[in-house]
This record gives structure tokens, sequence and C-alpha cells, in this order.
């Protein structure tokens, strides 16, 4: 970077990768109008794409809901996470080269002419990218949400590689300026340079993040609650994946209930039976009937487990010994009764979500009640069990005055109402309303958290509780994934702002000292080159 030439074996190297040309014309080449569009249109999908890479890490959380979401749709099981990243991987990668090969040609005073294939593949991943951020907007709007706490785990860090970005980017603006010969150019990016190297430097003024605080206001770790069970390691909604739960640690079991055709609650999420159980192999031409339809001994001739070895829900966080996929074939449907009596044994906690069946089911009016007095038929105790749906809350109250009212919907609660605890989904609430819920005593637990810096941000923000896949890798976790003290995070600041500018006044110096007095080819073309994104700017 110090001296003015370049080998000529990395010209080659660029030209032939960049253009397509490894040799140079004899005839003087200049950049165009059109090869500054270009530049500019390559930076600004490098920015694009990176953005991507950045929404397909954080979306992985979710990434489970989109899948079966896409199975129900359409009848396709894939593991999308692993193609989100692929994807992201492939188009940052690629236009991240293309960009370091344009910068090495205008380091080395070479034209940038772009090869048409690689400005349809450029066209290509903007449409792609553009796609992707499309799709989620129509059919996923509240990972928005989901990016947005992202930033207050990644925003600390965000700051430091931007800063390190826009340092490394000092050298190619060094270069430039000093090497055209228009006033006016060289003010003008120099203005623009700064302009964001100022910003980001006071970046930090705007980043809030519940982790930066001292290390003795940190809440009491969250508890966790199995989200269907333990269903990274086991058969969702089984009596295997609720004895993996015991085993996490975990306080809380979450399922989800319905009622069959003859009034026995059991465990259920789906409608229908397709993706968790044989039905098609059992009862053929039965595959698309709501699983209220079936009788209880009809359900028990179904197997729970073999669907978990042949379509893993995790591929990439689950595994199994020989031992653990023997028992994962022999996984049967449970019923309520036999979900709540292995949960006395234990003495762990029951949460639910209560499905009403059909209108022309059998059991449309007392599905409730039916579920109510089958938990009052075993031993288990009323305060382990966290109700949760809101239909006829008042009479299963006065049915069971001990459950634990857990609320779930905003608009089940009103101002008579004694709020105790409730269960949201991260997406709904905020950190700071958090904060407020416990200032208030109310118990909150939101779901569903998956990641380590998920469960990190809502640790610090005084989440009581998540429900979880993944309570095997956060029962783990003896403290956030990271903690700053707010002193520590302003001399870090300090440090990285400084040791940037520093760096900076060392690259224009170089550079400087590099360019003096030198007017060759390569000071003129860049000079054009400038001129031309200026016009285009304009």
């Amino acid at each position: 970077m110090v001296t003015c030439s370049c080998p000529k074996c990395c010209i080659t190297c660029f030209r032939g990768f960049y253009s397509c040309k490894c040799k140079g014309s004899k005839k003087k080449q200049q950049t165009s109008k059109c090869d500054g569009f270009w530049f500019l249109l390559l930076l600004s999908i490098v920015v694009f794409t990176l953005v991507w890479l950045y929404t397909s890490l954080i979306v992985l959380n979710d990434v489970h809901t989109f899948n079966e979401h896409i199975f129900r749709t359409q009848g396709l099981w894939l593991d999308w996470s692993i193609v989100f990243i692929i994807v992201a991987a492939v188009l940052v990668t690629y236009s991240v080269l293309l960009l370091v090969l344009s910068a090495g040609l205008m380091l080395c005073g070479q034209p940038l002419k772009l090869h048409w294939f690689h400005k349809i593949l450029l066209i290509l991943t903007a449409f792609i990218v553009a796609a992707g951020f499309v799709g989620i907007d129509i059919k996923w709007h509240e990972e928005w949400m989901s990016l947005y706490i992202s930033l207050q785990a990644t925003g600390p860090f965000l700051h430091i590689g931007a800063v390190a970005g826009v340092t490394l980017l000092s050298w190619i603006v060094a270069d430039c300026f000093f090497r055209t010969e228009s006033k006016a150019l060289k003010v003008l990016l120099l203005v623009v340079y700064f302009c964001v190297v100022i910003a980001l430097y006071l970046a930090p003024l705007i980043i809030r993040s519940p982790c930066i605080m001292k290390p003795s206001e940190l809440p009491h770790k969250p508890r966790l609650m199995g989200h269907r069970g333990a269903p990274m390691v086991a058969p969702e909604n089984t009596l295997m994946s609720f004895q993996k739960t015991v085993e996490c640690g975990a306080e809380v079991f979450e399922s989800d209930v319905m009622v069959s055709l003859d009034g026995v609650p059991f465990l259920m999420h789906d409608d229908k039976l397709t993706r968790t159980t044989n039905v098609a192999e059992v009862f053929p031409g039965r595959e698309t009937e709501n699983c209220s339809w079936f009788s209880w001994p009809e359900l028990q001739q179904l197997n729970a487990g073999d669907w978990f070895l042949q379509r893993p829900p995790f591929i990439m966080e689950s595994s199994l010994s020989t031992v653990n996929a023997d028992e994962v074939r022999k996984q049967k449907i449970p019923s309520l009764e036999e979900l709540l009596q292995s949960a006395s044994a234990e003495n762990m906690s029951v949460m639910f979500d209560l499905r009403p069946p059909h209108e022309r089911h059998p059991y449309n009016q007392s599905y409730v009640n039916v579920t109510v007095e089958t938990i009052l038929k075993t031993n288990i105790r009323q305060d382990l069990i966290l109700w949760l749906p809101d239909d006829f809350r008042d009479e299963v109250q006065e049915m069971a005055p001990g459950f634990q009212q857990i609320y779930g919907r905003r608009r089940s609660w009103n101002d008579t109402t004694p709020l105790m605890k409730v269960n949201l989904s991260f997406k709904n609430l905020s950190t700071e309303e958090i904060q407020a819920y416990r200032q208030d005593n109310v118990s909150v637990n939101l779901y569903v958290v998956d990641k380590p810096w998920l469960f990190s941000v809502l640790w610090c923000a005084g989440a009581d509780s998540i429900t979880t896949d993944a309570c095997h890798i956060l029962k783990d976790m003896e403290r956030p994934s990271w903690l700053i003290s707010p002193e520590t995070y302003l001399m870090i600041w300090v440090v990285t702002d400084g040791v940037s500018f520093l760096l900076i006044v060392w690259a224009f110096v170089l550079r400087r000292k590099c360019c003096k007095g030198n007017d060759d080819a390569a000071g003129m073309e860049t000079a054009v080159l400038l001129t031309q994104i200026q016009n285009i700017a304009a």
C-alpha cells in the first residue's frame, strides 16, 4: 500500500477476474461513465448482501416455524436455515470479491471494465436479495422486530466492525484524494468520507443494549420452559420429549392439547397428523382430516417418533445415540392425563394451548370442561397448572381456583384483572416494557427463544422465563453471552475511535508521500473515475 506501483502479476490477476482480460490493451483505456455506474452499483450490492447475511443469521431463531409453515402449506420438509445461510454466504463472498478486485485495480491505476457476465450476476444478486427482503416483509413481517432486538445484542460489535471498515477504506480514499487534481472533487470526497467517519464515531450515543450494565445489576437467569418438550433432541409432544425436558432442568413443559372424537384430551400441535405421525400408512386417505376427528384408540395406533428420524426438524442441533433412536421409534401420542401423571411425579409445571374442535365435533361446547375435569382427576397439584387458554377463563377459575392464570393476548386483559403472569412473543414486547413489568412485579414469559444471543438480551432485560426448543443448550449458560459495564464500554468506544483516527491520519500521510510529485496515468485514471461518479450522483 505504500508504493505507487503494482506488480504486473497482481494487475494481471485483478484484470483477469474483474474484466476477464489478462492482457492489457495497447490502446489507452479509461473508466467510462457506464463503468463508474457499475462500480457504484457494486458498492451498493455489497452493503445489500451483507445486510441480507446478517438478516439470515438473525432469523435462524425462528426458522423452524417457517419450516413448519412450508410443510403444512406445500407438503415439503426442508431445513431452510441451511438454504438461507448458503445463499447469503455465496452472494456476500462473490460481491465482496469483486469489490476487492475493483479496489486493487483502482490502486494500480487500471480502468474498471467490468465484464458483462459479472454485470448479469450482480443484477441477479440484487434481485435475489430484494426478493428475500420483500418475502420477509409480506409473509414474515414480525421478523423486523427480531432484527431490531438483535441490534441491541450486536450494536457494540457492529460499531467496531464498521469503524474498522471505514479505517481500511481510508487507504483508497487517501489515494484518490492525492491523485486527483480537481479541488472541488477533493473537497467533496473528504466531506463525504469524514461525515461517515464522524457518524460512526458517535454511533454509540444511540446504541441501547440492556447488557451494558454493571455485573452486580444483572437479573436472575430466566427459568426455562420446554417448547413442546425438548424438540431438538426428542420428538415434540411425546413422553420422551418430556423426560428430556426434565433432564434439561426446565421447570415447565409447554404443550398443545386437543380433544379426540371420544373426548380424550391429547398432545398435538398441528391440526393434521401428517407432520408428526405415520397417519398416511395407518389410515390412508385420512391424512387431511383434523386430528380431533380421530378417536383415542385410533390415535394410539400411530407412531409419533419415526418422523423425527426421517425428517429431523433441527438438523444442525440434534444428535441421537443408538439407544435414543430406538426409544424414539417407540413413541406414541400421549394423552394429557399421561403427561400430568409424569409431571406430578417430577414436580414439574405444565402450560398448554387448548385448541377448540370443529363446530360439528361432539365436544365442541364442552372441550374446556373435559380438559379441566381430566386435570382434576389426576393427582397433580393445581398450582402446577399454568392455565393459558382464554376461552371460558372465568368458568375455569371457578372449577379450579388453584390454577395459575397466564394471560397470553393483550385483548384478554382488562382493568379488573389482577395481572400476575404474561406469556407473549419476544417480538411483541420491547426490553423497556419487560423492565416495566419487572418493576410492577409481573412475571414475564417470552417465546420462542432458541439462540444464546437472544436469550442473553432477554436475560439482561429482566425476563422471568422463556419458552425454548433448546433447553439443552441454554441450561449450560451461566452468564449472558456478553456483559459490559458502562465504564468499560466507554473505554472501548474511546479507544476504538482513537486508534481508528490515528490509522486514518497515518494512511493519508503515507499516501501523500507515495503520490507526491507523481503525476502518472494511474492518477489521471482515478480522477476520471471520481468525476464520473460525481456526475452520476449529481
